[in-house]
């Protein structure tokens, strides 16, 4: 590689949940069955991971446990997402026994990007030698296997990992703009690359393009008209380019915000039951704009229904003034739930989001609110806030969060949707 080039690792936690629970029992993930999924949801239950022994057969990660071959023996680990947030923390802490904070980004709980170019000269060291180094380190430390993909840029280092370094012995892999021309431009599936969605493929194959290498020699004005300025973002990574660096990531302020909150149901809710549900999220999502001294003037709220038996229903609203209070938003998303609820279809998803979100500062009183009712629910937010921070998310519960179709009593004592 060329000694100018930025030098990138991405760092990959194989199998990391049923790694885990893997290393927990004394098991090698290499040589049993096993898969991560909660036995209380049943048989429809999600794989949330499965091991590379397992894989063999078949399974994938996200599957459903009934689509296992029958004839497969395997054993079934809850998730503990916990105690996989401590394993990931301690893997954190290896990197940076080589590797300073500022030159990390934690890609998620299993992976993370690592900007090596300084290290190499400082240990005297190449790339693939330094991967090596840490990947032992994290092996011998936490017996969790790691992956690593190595690119001069941010996007040729996922690459690496996801489609190289698992046809690897040494699992790692290595390109450069030059490589990844050579090697993968006629790759297929499009789906295989790092932000090549399946959406984004169908668009794509209506012009006609099922690689790389036609993307990059197509026509650039047609692909600005169907994607927009994303068509940059396509064009370059065709390419094999990426002009965003670590640096970038840790210096981007998202110019907007917005807070989001969605659950799958355990099972069919009717319409009185799926009303609670909102009224509990909305609870959550303006105790989380209070702690973050937030408010909103936007609201949306999303309804999917039981096995897809009619189109999903959607609908937002701006509101009058910025606001965090519980009252006013509650009573906003039941106008909303009236208004486009089908009482004669089961719901399974609801999703809201909270959306211009600013600090507080915006908060406007209409003429006609009681402003000293407005400040005094604002205080009593605040103080269920600080309760629940130092006693724990159930150590004050509403009346509906005690009623047997609400879900919010179990939900805080997960993690993500899943036990801790």
């Amino acid at each position: 590689m060329n000694p100018q080039e930025h030098i990138y690792l991405c760092i990959d936690l194989k199998s990391f949940y049923a790694s885990v629970e893997c290393v927990e029992r004394g098991l090698d993930p290499f040589k049993v069955n096993l898969v991560v999924a909660d036995p209380d949801r049943g048989k429809g239950a999600i794989t949330l991971a499965a091991t590379p022994a397992i894989k063999r057969f078949g399974v994938k990660s996200r599957g459903r446990i009934f689509e296992i071959p029958a004839s497969i023996e395997y054993i079934i680990a809850p998730p503990r997402m916990q105690l996989y947030m401590d394993y990931s923390l301690r893997i954190y802490r290896i990197m940076l026994n080589f590797i300073a904070a500022e030159d990390i980004h934690v890609y998620s709980i299993d992976e993370a990007f690592l900007d090596i170019t300084p290290y190499l000269k400082l240990y005297h060291i190449d790339a693939p030698s330094l991967a090596k180094r840490i990947i032992a380190a994290i092996y011998e430390q936490t017996h969790i296997t790691a992956t690593a993909g190595i690119g001069t840029n941010l996007f040729l280092a996922k690459v690496a990992l996801d489609i190289c370094a698992k046809h690897s012995s040494t699992n790692m892999a290595v390109l450069n703009e030059a490589l990844f021309r050579q090697q993968l431009w006629k790759h297929q599936p499009l789906t295989d690359f790092w932000m090549f969605g399946p959406g984004t493929c169908r668009r794509l194959q209506t012009l006609g393009i099922y690689d790389l290498y036609g993307l990059a020699h197509y026509p650039e004005e047609p692909l600005y008209q169907l994607f927009g300025v994303n068509a940059r973002y396509l064009i370059d990574h065709a390419w094999g380019r990426e002009p965003v660096t670590i640096q970038d990531i840790h210096a981007y302020v998202p110019k907007s915000n917005s807070i989001s909150n969605s659950q799958i149901l355990f099972r069919d809710y009717n319409a009185e039951e799926s009303l609670l549900i909102l009224k509990e999220m909305v609870d959550v999502n303006v105790l989380s704009l209070t702690e973050k001294q937030l408010v909103t003037n936007h609201i949306s709220l999303s309804i999917h229904y039981s096995k897809e038996c009619r189109k999903p229903s959607h609908i937002s609203r701006k509101l009058e003034n910025y606001t965090a209070s519980c009252r006013l938003l509650t009573d906003a998303f039941v106008h909303l739930f009236r208004n486009i609820i089908d009482p004669y279809f089961p719901v399974r998803q609801i999703s809201i989001s909270l959306g211009n979100v600013k600090a507080e500062e915006y908060a406007q009183y209409s003429l006609f609110a009681d402003a000293q009712a407005i400040e005094k629910e604002k205080q009593l937010q605040k103080t269920l806030v600080s309760i629940r921070s130092r006693y724990g998310k159930n150590a004050v519960l509403k009346g509906m969060n005690c009623m047997e179709a609400s879900t919010q009593r179990y939900r805080n004592t997960t993690i993500g949707g899943h036990k801790a």
